[in-house]
């Protein structure tokens, strides 16, 4: 048995199997020939051994040959376009194993050159963020190609408005490796008041392995190593520092003050003169009558009248000043005003409660409230008075929120103002690292009255 091979090519008989060339994705052969050099027939097994082994055949795999007879099997090669299927040089083997010989098992080597190619893969999440003044975004990259490359990262606007950040600049990747790279994009001039801003832009994600290399004068660029650009699209939405309904809230509290210096208060300024006047007016009747014993007749009448009235007005105007009214048969008197904070650090993943209790023997009477997430965390955010829910709030939606209310919300002794979070995802504070819990803090301000019987 004398197996020799030959180029698919040439056809020119040799001792090895000439080396072979291969892109992935694609498909090369090669031939070889076995002849059968003894005196008796004979079979061949023939067998691909070595690294290139799963994606190459040999047709056919067997052949049987008369005493001095000979065929030409063909070897093709197709090897995945995959990060697995590195690029470079790579051994190839074929067993030829005589049936009836066995010790006479020969195995022919070539090498096989697989091409290089190229192919990155990048998504950025989230595409739309939004923001006062600066968005935080994340690129994922995967090197999909079967060669080392050096990752480049830029961004762009149709204007110059926004800055860009990327955590870090560049990246090393080797074959189907992957990595994570963190943009930052800010803006400078922030938004007061009005409709939310957006602002697009497009991510660029550049393979600069061929130009640093051309640079260095180590090789010159081939055509297929151009520079791979896969631009993402996405947005930054800048949202005003004072939400909209403020407006609203400014316009009227500006009309009301309109109201009273231009209406309300010359009437009340000339009702209190008049009431005034009428006050120090003589009474003519009364002053012209006289009594038996020379004094104005119903003097004692007049000065019993002002005891019982002066009695009168002061009931009233304690009363008045205590702030006392009646609910359910009980009387509540004023009180102070107070300001409580309720602080709450939530783990991601997690849901928890904080809690302030009226003490007994009082009313809360809630008139302002603000809510704090100056972290930027993500979740949601549920505030209940008692068994009364008053919102439930998205907690990427905003950083600072207040409530006003112009009739306070009664909490009766003993029930509690709660603040309920669920932790999404920690945010990121001042600080620039992104923070383990989620920390959320709500202020609750008010009249808290006494309850006598």
């Amino acid at each position: 048995m004398t197996p020799s091979a030959a180029s698919s090519r040439s056809g020119a008989p040799g001792l090895d199997i000439p080396e072979v060339t291969v892109a992935p994705g694609d498909t090369a052969t090669t031939s070889l020939t076995v002849r059968n050099d003894s005196d008796i027939v004979e079979a061949y097994s023939l067998e691909i051994v070595g690294d290139c082994a799963s994606w190459t055949t040999v047709e056919p795999a067997r052949v049987s040959l008369y005493p001095g007879t000979s065929e030409t099997v063909t070897v093709r090669l197709a090897p995945p376009r995959s990060s697995e299927v590195r690029a470079g040089e790579m051994p190839l083997g074929v067993r030829v194993l005589p049936a009836e010989h066995p010790d006479a098992v020969r195995v022919l080597e070539t090498t096989v050159h697989v091409e290089e190619f190229r192919e990155l893969h990048s998504e950025l999440a989230p595409r739309r963020r939004r923001g006062w003044l600066r968005g935080r975004y994340r690129l994922a990259v995967q090197n999909r190609g079967n060669s080392p490359v050096e990752v480049g990262f830029t961004a762009a606007q149709a204007g110059e408005e926004l800055g860009f950040a990327f955590t870090p600049a560049d990246r090393k990747l080797d074959p189907g490796e992957s990595a994570e790279i963190g943009l930052r994009v800010r803006i400078g001039t922030p938004v007061w008041f009005g409709a939310p801003v957006v602002w697009p832009f497009t991510v660029d994600t550049t393979d600069t392995t061929s130009t640093a290399t051309a640079k260095s004068g180590d090789q010159e660029p081939r055509p297929d190593e151009a520079v791979v650009r896969t631009p993402l699209d996405a947005e930054f939405v800048q949202i005003p520092v004072f939400p909209r309904w403020l407006l609203v809230v400014l316009a009227a509290l500006l009309a009301l003050l309109l109201a009273w210096f231009t209406l309300v208060r010359p009437a009340v300024r000339s009702a209190a003169k008049e009431a005034a006047a009428e006050a120090v007016a003589p009474n003519p009747s009364a002053a012209g009558e006289q009594g038996a014993e020379g004094q104005p007749q119903g003097a004692g009448a007049a000065s019993g009248s002002g005891t019982d009235a002066k009695g009168q007005g002061t009931g009233a105007s304690a009363g008045a000043g205590d702030g006392a009214s009646v609910e359910n048969g009980a009387a509540v008197t004023g009180g102070p005003q107070i300001s409580e904070t309720i602080d709450v650090q939530t783990a991601g993943g997690e849901t928890k409660t904080g809690t302030y209790q009226v003490p007994a023997g009082s009313v809360l009477g809630v008139t302002d409230i603000v809510v704090a997430n100056f972290q930027g965390d993500e979740g949601l955010l549920t505030i209940t008075f008692g068994d009364r829910k008053i919102t439930t709030i998205a907690l990427e939606t905003f950083r600072n929120q207040d409530y006003h209310w112009v009739t306070p919300i009664k909490i009766a002794e003993n029930e509690t103002v709660t603040i309920e979070v669920t932790c999404g995802k920690p945010g990121t504070p001042a600080s620039g690292r992104q923070a383990k819990e989620c920390h959320e803090v709500l202020n609750v301000s008010g009249v808290l009255s006494r309850i006598t019987q």
